[in-house]
Order: C-alpha cells, then structure tokens, then sequence
C-alpha cells in the first residue's frame, strides 16, 4: 500500500487563477473536495439532488437563501474564517463575497456549480488541479 500524501490547501489556491471556478484536489468516495476563489455576486441557483458543503479558508463568504424565485424574503448566512455551512439539496442559494475569499466546497461527482441554472458562469465540471 502507498501511504497518501498531504495536501497544502494554501498551494492548490495559488495555483487557481480565476474567481468563481472550482478547483477539484481531493475525492472522497463518490464526493469531490474543491477549492475556489470567490467575489462579486453569483447567480442563485440549487441542486435537487445533492447538498453542497462550504468551509471558509479566509476572507467572508455570504450566503442568500430563499424558498423560490418569486420569494422577495431572502435570508443571508455570513462565514468567517473557519466557519462552514451545508446547504440542503433543493434550496436556492447565491454566494457572494464583498472581497475575495477562499473556499472548499465538497460535492458529489457530477454536480456543476450552477446548478439547475446553467449559463456563462457554469465551470468545467470536476476540473482537477
């Protein structure tokens, strides 16, 4: 057996060169570790069938969160620095940061990050670093 090698999250990051595009460094089971770097708005979006992890490595991360699109009451989460949050399958949700901030996400194979939406913003999907 081959014993696995650790991983320096702070060298994938500096190897991600453009905002909004997950970076894929890890598999766990049928699961994907990520790592992006976020700012300015994105678009609100959810995954019916999986959930979405978000761990914050540095900066701010906030999260919206409404029932449906004619839902005018929307509710934000606001991560810091080490704080996480899942997201439940099937809740629309639009991350945005104020100021770059840095991500791991975890999220089943497959998943893109746009969700059911798609669109310009949608990134290669399980794109390795």
């Amino acid at each position: 057996m081959t014993s696995p090698e650790s991983i320096s999250i702070h060298s994938k990051l500096q190897q991600v060169q453009q905002q909004w595009t997950p970076k894929v460094i890890a598999q766990v089971n049928e699961n994907l570790v990520k790592i992006a770097k976020l700012q300015g708005d994105f678009i609100w979006h959810q995954h019916d069938d999986t959930d979405e992890m978000f761990l914050v490595v540095s900066g701010e991360l906030n999260l919206d969160f409404r029932d449906d699109a004619s839902d005018p009451n929307v509710t934000t989460r606001k991560l810091r620095e080490g704080e996480m949050l899942v997201v439940p399958k099937g809740v629309q949700h639009r991350p945005y940061a104020e100021e770059e901030c840095h991500v791991i996400m975890i999220e089943l194979t497959g998943v893109r990050n746009t969700g059911d939406v798609g669109g310009p913003r949608t990134a290669a999907i399980d794109d390795w670093l």
